[in-house]
């Protein structure tokens, strides 16, 4: 056992110190883990998840047709509801309902204030450019004429590019009766650095599905489920999880003096850096969804 030296215990503010590089140190490795490989796992880990579920609800005809479940139910933020192909671009992932920055985090996400793919009228489909699988980092490079094919509980809707509209370029014509249009959403700029909003639109070339009743209407989406927003409601896991790493950290700079360097970071380093990729990850519900 290894004594602590007397001038370690007349400062004890050397103490407060390691415990605030320890935290520091956690979170910025856990940062960039959720952005990069434990992000990838993740979103390939929901998506298979996903995948069954969607696949069972399609073999049984429950999935979801509009905002409700079968049995009447408001469909929960983050249940799977399409099954999306972008041949040219090697993708399928399934889409799940909501755009929040937590949601876009398992793939990509059908706004809610919008009829679901396939339907008549304009359907829009949030995906993240870099994080979590980056699963539409592509999308702004499709030529028109693209084919994008998306499953729902009322079967396989083709759909073909027309083009790329980033801010400031005019809308389209909206669809007439019996129409429909997909738009892709996802930001613009370079690797984790969005700087605007790029939008792909494409056209139903197969026939249009009816439509269920939409209780939520256009525009009656949270702040948080708009382009590039994060979402503030992660703010109150976060503070709890920076007090539970601060304590680990604390804990950590008392085992060192009482046990020395080698025994200390083969307990403390495994449990700090779990800590610190869990904060994180609550961290990144902060920053902006098509992220």
């Amino acid at each position: 056992m290894t004594t602590p030296s007397p001038t370690a215990a007349r400062r004890p503010g050397l103490a407060l110190t390691g415990a605030a590089l320890c935290v520091l140190a956690a979170l910025l490795i856990g940062f960039a883990a959720n952005l990069t490989v434990v992000g990838h796992l993740q979103h390939a880990r929901d998506q298979r998840t996903a995948y069954d579920e969607l696949r069972e609800q399609l073999a049984l005809g429950t999935a979801p047709v509009g905002q409700q479940t079968f049995d009447g139910k408001q469909l929960a933020l983050g249940a799977p509801v399409a099954l999306l192909r972008i041949p040219a671009l090697g993708l399928r992932e399934v889409v799940a309902e909501g755009t929040t920055s937590e949601v876009l985090m398992s793939g990509p996400g059908h706004r809610r204030d919008t009829p679901l793919p396939g339907q008549e009228g304009i359907s829009t489909i949030m995906g993240r450019q870099w994080g979590y699988g980056s699963p539409f980092v592509g999308v702004h490079r499709l030529p028109a004429g693209a084919r994008i094919e998306v499953t729902t509980g009322q079967g396989r809707a083709v759909y073909e590019v027309e083009g790329v509209r980033r801010p400031g370029q005019p809308l389209r014509p909206a669809p007439g009766a019996g129409q429909g249009r997909l738009v892709l959403t996802t930001a613009s700029g370079g690797a984790y650095t969005p700087a605007d909003i790029v939008h792909i639109d494409a056209k139903l070339v197969s026939a249009a599905q009816p439509s269920p009743p939409r209780p939520l209407r256009p525009g009656w989406i949270t702040a948080a489920e708009k382009p590039l927003a994060g979402d503030q409601s992660a703010w109150l896991a976060v503070f709890l999880g920076i007090q539970g790493l601060l304590l680990a950290a604390l804990l950590t700079v008392a085992a060192h003096r009482r046990w020395g360097a080698g025994q200390t970071w083969v307990a403390a380093v495994p449990v700090l850096l779990a800590l610190g990729v869990l904060v994180s990850g609550q961290l990144t519900r902060l920053l902006p969804n098509l992220l």
